[in-house]
């Protein structure tokens, strides 16, 4: 099952391959996997939906990283050209908490 535990909004900026591409205004949500009969997290088991607003600028779809007011970065893949993000899982390819 997945708990929703955090939700941030703010302004912050894409990155691909470390360089700005554009500033945007984002929405995220982030569940944490957790057991059904314990209620306790599941290491590694997340997922982070969201939205970016990209006045019609094409990025593409994969090599993004967005970085949040408060310095929190994770790589993210857009889902359409309305500016939707996913991301799932944990470790150096998703987050860049570690």
């Amino acid at each position: 099952m997945l708990k929703l535990v955090e939700q941030r909004s703010g302004i912050g900026e894409l990155l691909r391959e470390g360089h700005v591409v554009c500033q945007v205004t984002y929405r995220i949500d982030r569940y944490q996997g957790v057991m059904d009969d314990s209620g306790l997290p599941i290491p590694g088991l997340h997922r982070i939906e969201g939205s970016v607003e990209l006045d019609a600028v094409d990025l593409g779809r994969a090599g993004l990283t967005l970085r949040l007011e408060n310095g929190q970065i994770f790589k993210v893949a857009l889902a359409g050209r309305e500016g939707r993000i996913l991301s799932e899982g944990h470790g150096p390819g998703v987050c860049l908490c570690c």
